[in-house]
């Protein structure tokens, strides 16, 4: 150091010196774990299905933060399915999707299988989508997606 003014090389190193000792600091990063079930929409096998011969498969991707998606009772629906046609939704069952009382983090996809869809009408075809959600053991349900227009034809 001469005249009270550092060389611009040490002061380069200084620098360097203080953002490693500030970016080195002993707070964890937490990261909150989410344990209401998170869904999108994959694919769709179709968008256009004859009533009661082809069947139409949805896939969604999950996560969970806890891995509580699915029961062991087969009593017991975890899925729900909304036709927007009508006014109530279908359910259907899910084995666990990790094994029953861990806690970890799940995911990955599920195909649904809604077979044969049919006209509510008497027209030679109608437009509806699909709602779906999930629900784990400890009762949150996820979000909701919906489908692409699908239609059904005779």
């Amino acid at each position: 150091m001469r005249n009270g003014i550092f060389p611009y090389n040490q002061v380069s190193n200084y620098i360097f010196i203080l953002i490693a000792m500030v970016s080195c600091s002993k707070e964890e990063n937490v990261v909150a774990i989410n344990t209401t079930p998170l869904i999108k929409l994959n694919a769709v096998s179709a968008t256009r299905v004859l009533q009661f011969k082809d069947s139409l498969v949805v896939v969604i991707d999950y996560k969970d933060g806890d891995g509580d998606i699915g029961e062991t009772d087969p009593d017991r629906k975890s899925i729900e399915v909304k036709d927007n046609r009508l006014s109530k939704a279908d359910y259907y069952f899910i084995k666990p999707l990790s094994p029953p009382g861990s806690s970890i983090k799940t995911e990955g996809s599920i195909s649904i299988n809604l077979k044969s869809p049919f006209l509510l009408g008497t027209a030679d075809e109608e437009i509806t989508t699909f709602e779906i959600r999930i629900k784990d053991r400890e009762g949150n349900w996820s979000n909701s997606v919906k489908t692409p227009e699908i239609v059904i034809y005779r």
